[in-house]
């Protein structure tokens, strides 16, 4: 799948979005903030949370809290929503840095307004995932999705993948677990793997809420082509998503680990160039095992591989060397020639 300017799958180096979502506080300069220290630590992509809380939610949402909040749900929302024009601030700030700017609608007033912003992509929360008119509402304006896949099974996922494929656009599904923070006995890197068997057409990645950033980073190994985190200025700010945020060290650690965990998972099995230095003495060479004089027909006892491997016979070829006879007298530790034996 494409994005913008950014090609993104398996032949390409993850994607790591760094997730601004509401850690913002609902303040337009911090959130200015966070993508100018995500754009320095190397970052390609930013997202946010585009809330219009009186389309997204019912007045039960008021009573509603979430594990990771001391407020209702509508409360963390309203806080922090920011309006239309301050949107179009930050996006626009984050592209004059040259990064890309998608977010996350949670109702169809938000997806409207994303496209009149003209975002190159939409992201689809794990919360959403199975919210089949907001999919449809979003695969209809035919631009690329990534939706995160938390809270699902494979099956469950289906209805909602069967839907952009009908859309006709491009998607990557995201392996996620919906707890902030997430222990390591409920996370699934497995699912990335899952996600790749049952869904062939889609780009798979790993939205990230654990805490540390090895699990993202194992996900590269597995497949993943999109790495998802949340990330603040700082953690010592409040919110219901700062305890599982990467900072911007972190941020920085993870766009360069991906990248060399991506180039290390593509190449192939083999003996390298620079190897060939440490192959030459790392490596055995036949070589007399006895003082053995001319005529000696050579028997396993006779010979043993020893290094360095600068000796004409490898050790791989030990084998060829027993029952061959000795054209001239050798000692014991004498590496081989093949020019010492006959038939």
């Amino acid at each position: 799948m494409k994005i913008a300017h950014r090609d993104i799958g398996p032949g390409h180096p993850p994607l790591v979005i760094a997730e601004i979502g509401i850690n913002h506080g609902g303040d337009l300069a911090v959130a200015k903030r966070m993508v100018s220290l995500a754009a320095a630590a190397g970052c390609e992509c930013v997202k946010h949370q585009t809330h219009v809380v009186e389309d997204e939610m019912t007045e039960e949402a008021k009573a509603i809290f979430p594990p990771n909040a001391d407020v209702s749900i509508w409360e963390v929302m309203a806080r922090c929503a920011l309006s239309g024009p301050d949107e179009a601030a930050l996006k626009a700030h984050a592209e004059s840095l040259g990064l890309i700017y998608i977010s996350t609608p949670f109702s169809r007033a938000a997806a409207d307004r994303l496209e009149a912003l003209d975002v190159p992509a939409f992201k689809i929360g794990s919360g959403e995932a199975d919210n089949l008119p907001l999919i449809r509402h979003i695969a209809a304006k035919g631009r690329p999705v990534i939706m995160s896949t938390g809270m699902q099974s494979i099956d469950s996922l289906r209805a909602s993948v069967a839907i952009l494929d009908a859309a006709g656009i491009e998607y990557a599904l995201l392996e996620c677990t919906n707890l902030y923070p997430s222990p390591p006995e409920i996370v699934s890197l497995k699912g990335v793997t899952d996600l790749r068997a049952a869904f062939p057409n889609a780009v798979v990645g790993f939205s990230d809420h654990s805490i540390g950033p090895e699990m993202a980073l194992a996900s590269v190994a597995l497949g993943a082509c999109v790495l998802e985190r949340h990330f603040t200025d700082t953690r010592y700010r409040a919110g219901p998503d700062i305890s599982c945020s990467m900072d911007p060290a972190e941020l920085r650690l993870m766009v360069d680990r991906a990248r060399e965990i991506w180039i290390a998972a593509n190449n192939d099995k083999q003996r390298t160039g620079p190897e060939e230095d440490v192959y030459r003495f790392a490596r055995a060479s036949v070589v007399a095992e006895a003082d053995l004089p001319a005529g000696h027909v050579i028997t396993e006892a006779d010979i043993w591989a020893r290094r360095p491997g600068s000796g004409e016979i490898p050790g791989f070829e030990f084998d060829k060397v027993v029952g061959r006879r000795l054209t001239r007298a050798v000692t014991r530790n004498q590496q081989l020639k093949w020019s010492d034996l006959s038939d």
